[in-house]
């Protein structure tokens, strides 16, 4: 799997490559930042492309994420997805829910499967955040996340040395 992976990026910009892999959804700067240093790339120009990648759809889901959900549930073939996608959110919506734009903060810097920038945004969406109170929310998440990811993929006494 990585080697298709490598293959479909090999001969591409490797700082393009890895803002493609942090914009995708589930794998996000999750997978960028380890995904880049891993080609040898410099890993603050890894962690400052994986950031912009990540954070770049936000806006767009939280503004219409809920239209769209709203429209596929209307048609025949994307209701029973349109329906599976606000439930899910939904599930994991319950603690920020509870702390508002901390638990967003949390829910989003948190590395693991079904966290991050994607599923966040999905959450302020249909939550009905504003734009304003969830973005700062999710972006500190990323960033925070990303610092995390640069520490697993240099191994934290490493990302130290580096950084002073």
């Amino acid at each position: 799997m990585s080697e298709a992976i490598l293959g479909f990026f090999e001969g591409s910009n490797s700082y393009l490559s890895v803002f493609l892999v942090s914009i995708l959804p589930i794998v996000e700067l999750r997978g960028a930042v380890p995904f880049g240093i891993g080609m040898g790339l410099d890993w603050r120009m890894v962690y400052l492309v994986s950031v912009i990648g990540n954070v770049l759809p936000t806006p767009f889901i939280i503004l219409f994420l809920r239209k769209i959900l709203e429209y596929l549930k209307t048609t025949k073939y994307f209701s029973g997805f349109a329906t599976w996608l606000h439930e899910r959110s939904m599930k994991k919506a319950k603690d920020v829910t509870k702390y508002k734009m901390l638990g967003l903060f949390i829910f989003v810097a948190i590395p693991l499967p079904g966290t991050g920038a994607w599923t966040g945004s999905a959450i302020a969406a249909l939550l009905n955040m504003r734009l304003k109170d969830a973005f700062p929310s999710i972006l500190l998440g990323v960033i925070t996340a990303g610092i995390l990811m640069l520490g697993l993929s240099f191994g934290f006494v490493e990302l130290i040395q580096h950084l002073f």
